[in-house]
C-alpha cells in the first residue's frame, strides 16, 4: 500500500524521540499551518493506555482535532498496514476540508510506511513465534539476532538484538516464504521532486534528553501507571502481545506478578526507554526524506516553531 503522491506532498511530519516536545510543539505548528494532527505513535492507538503513552492531553486534542489516538482495545492487534490504511482515510477527511495533515509522534516503523509503503508479508505463524520464544527463555535474546544474522545479515543489521518482537518477525517471513524479509522490504525513497517537502524530526541534546526520560517515567509512577497497568489486567480480555511489551507496561506487569521490586521496575523503565529513544535517533537519521532539526533545550516551542515555518509563512 502506498499514499497517493499528490496527497502526500500536502502533508507535514514532525518526528523525533520520546519526551522531546513533539506534542507541544506538535499543537502551536498545528494551529499556525490550520493542520489536524494524525498521531504517528503505536501505543497511542491504545484505549485505556494513557499514562505510559503519554498521549497530548485532554486540553491539547480540544484545541486541535486529533486523529489516530484511543482507536482500539488494548487486547486487540493493528498492524502496519492498517495503520497506514487508517492514516491515508484520516488525510482524506482532513483534506476535504481544507486542512493540512500533520503528522506527529515517534514511531519510526509507521513514518517509513507511510513515506515509502508498506510491505504486508504473510500472515503470522503464532506456533512458530511461541517456538522461538521458548527457545530464549532464561538466555541472552541475542541467540535468535545471531540465527537472523545467519539467513538475513540486512535485516540483523537495521534490527537491535534485544528487540525480539522484529527478530521473531524476520525470522518468520524467511521461515514462511523462503525469502529474507530485507529482500521483500524493497521500499524505496520516492524522486526528490515527488517526495514530501516538510519532513522534519527533532534532534536533541542526549543528556538533556535521558535527564527528560528519568524524570518522566518518575511521573508516570507517580501519576498511577501500576494502578492503570492493574485495571487493564483485571478488565476481562487479556492485553495484547503488543500492548503488553509496551515500554513501562512489560515492566510494571513483572512488578505486579512480584518478579521485580518498584525500585528496579522504574530502573528498568528508565534504561529501555533511554534504549528506545536511542534506537528512533538511529531510524530518523536513516530515513533520507527527513530532516534533522537540532534542539536547543533554552528554545522554547514558539521559537522553534518559528524555525520551521521560516520558509513558508
Amino acid at each position: 500500500m502506498q499514499f497517493e503522491i499528490d496527497i502526500l506532498q500536502k502533508c507535514w511530519f514532525l518526528a523525533g524521540p520520546t519526551v522531546c516536545g513533539k506534542s507541544e510543539l506538535g499543537v502551536r505548528l498545528a494551529v499556525r499551518l490550520n493542520a489536524e494532527i494524525v498521531s504517528l505513535d503505536s501505543m497511542a492507538l491504545y484505549r485505556g493506555m494513557d499514562i505510559g503513552t503519554a498521549k497530548p492531553s485532554l486540553e491539547m486534542r480540544n484545541s486541535v482535532p486529533h486523529h489516530l489516538i484511543d482507536v482500539i482495545d488494548p487486547h486487540e492487534e493493528f498492524s502496519v498496514a492498517e495503520y497506514a490504511e487508517a492514516a491515508r482515510a484520516a488525510c482524506g477527511a482532513i483534506l476535504s476540508r481544507g486542512r493540512v495533515p500533520l503528522f506527529v509522534g515517534g514511531t519510526g516503523l509507521y513514518l517509513r510506511s507511510i513515506l515509502r509503503g508498506v510491505f504486508e508479508g504473510p500472515p503470522a505463524d503464532w506456533d512458530y513465534r511461541r517456538e522461538l520464544e521458548q527457545q530464549v527463555v532464561g538466555r541472552e535474546p541475542g541467540l535468535l539476532h545471531e540465527r537472523l544474522r545467519e539467513v538475513d545479515a540486512d535485516s540483523a543489521r537495521s534490527i537491535h538484538p534485544n528487540d525480539l518482537r522484529r527478530v521473531i518477525r524476520a525470522l518468520e517471513v524467511h521461515h514462511l516464504t523462503g525469502r529474507t524479509l530485507s529482500e521483500q522490504q524493497q521500499q524505496h525513497t520516492l524522486p526528490e521532486e515527488q517526495r514530501p517537502r516538510h519532513v522534519y524530526w527533532l534532534s536533541p541534546d542526549r543528556d538533556w534528553l535521558y535527564d527528560r526520560i528519568n524524570r518522566r517515567v518518575e511521573d508516570m509512577i507517580d501519576g498511577g501507571l501500576a494502578q492503570e497497568v492493574h485495571k487493564l489486567l483485571r478488565s476481562g480480555k487479556p492485553m495484547s502481545r503488543t500492548a503488553r511489551q509496551a515500554l513501562g507496561y512489560k515492566e510494571v506487569i513483572d512488578h505486579l506478578e512480584d518478579k521485580a521490586s518498584m525500585e528496579e521496575t522504574i530502573d528498568r523503565i528508565q534504561t529501555r526507554t533511554r534504549q528506545f529513544a536511542k534506537r528512533q535517533h538511529t531510524w530518523f537519521r536513516n530515513l533520507e526524506e527527513c530532516h534533522a532539526i537540532e534542539l536547543s533545550p533554552d528554545e522554547n516551542a514558539n521559537a522553534l516553531c518559528d524555525r520551521l515555518l521560516a520558509d513558508v509563512e
